[in-house]
């Protein structure tokens, strides 16, 4: 049966506040020159502003399930949203890097709960029968939003200004806070203490995970820059293991893994969102790179892919409620690891537009199959007071993935540039978009080959994403929709 008015109002609600976050992770991508130009500052001061969002976005989510219970889900997430929006304000009005970096990191401490707060009130919102509905419309930002942000921030960047890629979000924020009351309220619950310990143990953790991950890729090897963050953070994460384990009212519950269902379906997301994350530049780098298009076009490239993910998200993940999920994410996967293929073997320097774009929308519709039926499937059965700890789960290991996989693809792509084009020197694929057409066209397949063979590496990752789906998911019994 399709959702009930109230619960595609709040349906509309979450997927504002989702889109605004989602797309603040990628749309500075675009701005980094304009930054660097008028905050007078080097591209690598500016690039903070990018990883001081993802850091803090990565150590408050640990945060989403106490937040929760003790202000309840619409409290924590109209806070969030308050918070976000200041920091939007704040990084539009920045007059130098340092301000703009601080902005950031407020942006990131209320972004980093809106999303796994969101799907926690999406899931408690409809009955268990109904969440692949529901999460059709919730996941329609996480998929989007990236392929859309590079082509917003640059259009934003040549027709205005870059600090319109920041006041966009503020009109979206006042009309979230202003729809609040369609949220379901859920009352403030009788929250534990807030555990010190294993949050002092995670959040940083998480972030310092997330830090090494991105200075190794952009250093493109191992380095101590990037290897020691990593580690330290490796370590506290893996000490709040056994903390978490020990207390009766931990910050996670980690428990929840016990639950068959919740651990494969995130043992099946991570590397395929790894894959997916990490691979998402590599297509539009090859489009201005190695064919010399601008960045509208190689936008425009991309437009069946999105149209392909959104369409089929929204009947693959309504199908969750009447198939086994299991059907769904193997089928998914299979046809996305069959579009990356596709591209994979089409990459070459003179590939045919219309056969990387039909490429494209194979993924695509694999994709959209894939992350949110997954997601839907782990969550599903979950009794209602288990549903925040299990999202904010779901939020940290999809986060961290993203970054290693962010950062495996462009630490392998930074040393096939240099094996295959060193006369580009240390300015690797920065330094081709400086080269006249000539130069350019002459090392065009060599580039074209270091893309390519940047591709094994996700298409590795949707394939083990593939073999767990097959062996570790399960034809769950369907719930009822009531």
């Amino acid at each position: 049966m399709p959702l009930d008015p109230l619960a595609r109002r709040v349906a509309a609600v979450l997927v504002l506040g989702g889109f605004m976050v989602v797309l603040d992770t990628t749309v500075t991508v675009v701005a980094l020159a304009a930054l660097a130009r008028d905050l007078d500052a080097s591209i690598s001061a500016v690039q903070w502003a990018t990883t001081a969002y993802t850091l803090a976005l990565v150590a408050v989510i640990p945060l989403a399930a106490w937040a929760t219970a003790r202000l309840g889900s619409r409290g924590t997430y109209v806070l969030a949203v308050v918070v976000f929006t200041l920091g939007s304000v704040l990084a539009a009005a920045a007059g130098d890097v340092g301000t703009l970096v601080a902005a950031r990191v407020v942006q990131g401490l209320g972004g980093g709960l809106i999303n796994p707060v969101g799907m926690a009130i999406a899931l408690r919102t409809v009955a268990a029968g109904q969440r692949g509905r529901m999460m059709s419309l919730f996941g329609v930002p996480v998929l989007i939003a990236p392929l859309v942000g590079p082509v917003l921030g640059g259009w934003l960047i040549d027709t205005l200004s870059w600090r319109w890629i920041f006041l966009i979000n503020v009109p979206v924020g006042l009309a979230v806070i202003a729809c609040r009351r369609w949220l379901v309220a859920d009352g403030q619950g009788a929250a534990a203490p807030l555990d010190v310990i294993g949050l002092a143990l995670l959040a940083p953790g998480a972030a310092a995970l997330a830090y090494g991950f991105t200075a190794i890729g952009d250093a493109g090897r191992l380095t101590a820059g990037g290897a020691v963050p990593a580690a330290v953070g490796a370590v506290m994460v893996a000490a709040f293991v056994p903390w978490s384990l020990r207390r009766r009212r931990p910050l996670l519950r980690l428990r929840l893994l016990r639950e068959r269902a919740l651990a494969a379906g995130l043992a099946t997301v991570a590397p395929f969102g790894a894959a997916y994350f990490g691979a998402m530049f590599v297509l539009p780098l090859y489009w201005q790179v190695v064919r010399g298009e601008g960045a509208t076009f190689a936008g425009a490239v991309g437009i069946p892919q999105v149209l392909a993910t959104g369409l089929t998200m929204q009947v693959a993940t309504r199908l969750v409620d009447r198939v086994p999920p299991r059907r769904i994410v193997v089928a998914g996967v299979a046809t996305a690891l069959t579009g990356q293929l596709l591209v994979l073997a089409q990459l070459t320097a003179t590939a045919p537009v219309a056969g990387l774009m039909a490429a494209g929308a194979v993924t695509g519709v694999g994709v959209g199959a894939t992350l949110m039926p997954a997601m839907t499937g782990a969550t599903r059965d979950l009794p209602h007071d288990d549903i925040p700890g299990g999202s904010t789960i779901l939020a940290i290991t999809q986060q961290l993935a993203v970054a290693l996989g962010v950062a495996a693809v462009s630490a392998l792509l930074t040393t096939l540039v240099a094996t295959r084009a060193p006369v580009l020197g240390a300015g690797g694929l920065g330094a081709a978009t400086d080269l006249d057409p000539a130069a350019r066209l002459a090392l065009a397949p060599d580039l074209a080959a270091a893309l390519q063979l940047t591709l094994v590496l996700p298409v590795g990752l949707t394939a083990l994403s593939l073999v767990v789906a097959v062996t570790a998911l399960r034809a769950a019994p369907l719930v009822a929709a009531r």
